[in-house]
This record gives C-alpha cells, sequence and structure tokens, in this order.
C-alpha cells in the first residue's frame, strides 16, 4: 500500500516533465491559425522558426473545424543524436483555451488529410475516425485501395465521398474514385491533363470537386516540381493544367498543396535547399485560386 503514493508521485512527475519537453520543442502559441499572421498573394514560411525549421517538415494541414494542426517531420534524421535513418512521424496539436498544445505524435503511415466534414482522418489506404474527443484506430481501407502495386501517398477526398489520389510505384497514375447510389467505384486514371509530364503525385480535391490541385515536373515549370491546378468544367471534364504561378512556385521543389476547409488559405511544402534535406511549409491567400480561374476563363 505505500507504494500507491509513490507511484503517483512519479507518474505526475513523467507527466510534467513530457509537458515541458512537448514545450521546450514546440512553445505554447496563442490564437487562430496556430497563432500566425495571415498570409498574402505571395507565399511565405508558415510559422518560421516554430514549425519550419531548418530541417524537414511538411505535410502541414488544419482539421476541418481549424482546432487542430498536423505536420509531418523525421525524428531521426534531424531530432536525436543517433541518426539511424529515415522515421516520418505526425506532430498534432489543439487549440485549448485559446492556446496550441501538442497532445499526439504518430508514425506516417501516409500524408494526413481530411474528409471534409472532419470526421475522418485519411493516411493513404488507411484511415481513423473520429472518436469522440480521440481517433480510433487504424484501419485499412480494404483490397480496392491497399493493393501491392499501389503506393498511396496522399489520399483527398471531397464533400460527396470521391476519391482522388496518387502512386509512387507508376509514374502519373493519378486515379479517381467516386461513390455511385451508395457504392463505392473502381478507381480509374485520370486524363492527361493531370497526368502528364515527369510525374504527378499529391493530388487535393475541392470539397465541391470545383477544382484539383497536384505537384508535377514539367515542361515550362519554374523549375523541380511545381503546383498545377485544373478547374472542372460544365461538363464535368477537368480543365487544362495551368501552373499556379510565381506567387506559389518557386525554381526549387514545391508539393503536397492542400486548403484550409474555410477556403482561406493554401498550404504547401517548398524545399530550402537543392537536395530536399530542407524543406518548409508555406502558404499563401487562397484567393489566389480565384484569380487564377479569373484569368483563365
Amino acid at each position: 500500500m505505500k507504494l500507491a503514493p509513490m507511484f503517483l508521485l512519479l507518474t505526475i512527475v513523467a507527466s510534467l516533465s513530457h509537458r515541458a519537453s512537448a514545450q521546450d520543442e514546440f512553445p505554447i502559441l496563442e490564437g487562430p491559425l496556430m497563432g500566425q499572421k495571415p498570409p498574402g498573394l505571395k507565399a511565405e514560411p508558415f510559422a518560421p522558426g516554430i514549425i519550419s525549421k531548418s530541417g524537414w517538415e511538411l505535410e502541414g494541414v488544419f482539421a476541418p473545424n481549424m482546432k487542430e494542426f498536423y505536420f509531418t517531420l523525421d525524428r531521426d534524421v534531424y531530432n536525436t543524436e543517433n541518426k539511424t535513418g529515415f522515421r516520418p512521424t505526425v506532430i498534432g496539436f489543439r487549440l485549448i483555451n485559446n492556446k496550441w498544445v501538442k497532445y499526439t505524435e504518430f508514425p506516417r503511415a501516409g500524408e494526413v488529410s481530411f474528409s471534409p466534414d472532419g470526421k475522418r482522418m485519411h493516411m493513404a489506404k488507411k484511415y481513423k475516425d473520429r472518436a469522440g474527443d480521440d481517433w480510433s484506430e487504424l484501419t485499412s481501407l480494404g483490397v480496392m485501395f491497399d493493393r501491392p502495386e499501389w503506393g498511396i501517398m496522399r489520399l483527398s477526398a471531397s464533400a460527396t465521398g470521391t476519391y482522388v489520389f496518387d502512386n509512387y510505384k507508376q509514374i502519373n497514375t493519378v486515379r479517381i474514385s467516386t461513390v455511385k447510389d451508395g457504392m463505392r467505384q473502381e478507381p480509374v486514371l485520370l486524363s492527361s491533363e493531370i497526368n502528364s509530364g515527369k510525374k504527378s503525385a499529391h493530388p487535393f480535391i475541392a470539397p465541391d470537386e470545383s477544382y484539383l490541385i497536384w505537384d508535377s515536373e514539367r515542361e515550362g515549370g519554374f523549375g523541380d516540381s511545381d503546383l498545377y491546378i485544373s478547374f472542372k468544367q460544365p461538363d464535368g471534364i477537368w480543365g487544362p493544367a495551368i501552373n499556379m504561378g510565381e506567387n506559389v512556385n518557386s525554381d526549387k521543389w514545391d508539393a503536397y498543396a492542400t486548403v484550409t476547409s474555410d477556403g482561406k488559405y493554401l498550404l504547401f511544402n517548398r524545399a530550402v535547399d537543392k537536395a530536399n534535406n530542407n524543406v518548409d511549409i508555406y502558404w499563401v491567400d487562397a484567393k489566389i485560386i480565384d484569380e487564377i480561374r479569373n484569368k483563365n476563363q
């Protein structure tokens, strides 16, 4: 019986130590948008020196309630003394009493994206469902998607349940799977408007399916991989691939675009060095999408 108070004390000390460690690594931020000033119409680093540092930070995404933020870093190469290999890890923050606090950390099983209603967290071939204040266990999407010949990096979902996803095992094989009469349809390849160039990957579909953003290496681009957008036409066909321009793209690797659920901000990744060892999260006002649409009508 005398061990119980000591066990309780050790538990409290461990909990306080964990919180202190998390706070040392990521300072408490206050206010909306991880405490950051909203960007303008030219891309800029997201949370410089806090999230975007001199290492490998990518795949920044806000959950649809805008009260959770997730991004990925490498726990082995850049954050420990024992550089034993690549270990991509997802870090999750929550807005609690107007303060952003790190609340979770787990191995990346695929790029984190969300269903527009916020009830499902997609990670490539797998997903977690919202369970109260937490998430369910990681579950497979099933044999339609969990195929050995498919190396899905990102799967993005629309409000009607349409999926778009890539495949690093095969060049230019971005696919789409719709839902018809409540039944998931077999994925099919998107047109050459999307699947062309050296590679096409990391697609993001708008909740209303009005546009699709992805990254690709194409002739006439700014350098390495650029972000492109295609608008759905009145006949349901995807329009031409449009380079998102110099206010978004650079002469380095630009990729992994996502738009916040309120439609206000576009987040993506940019390599700071040519070797892609230093990658940061950038963001820009999503009004740039309307500007591109209006310019190309």
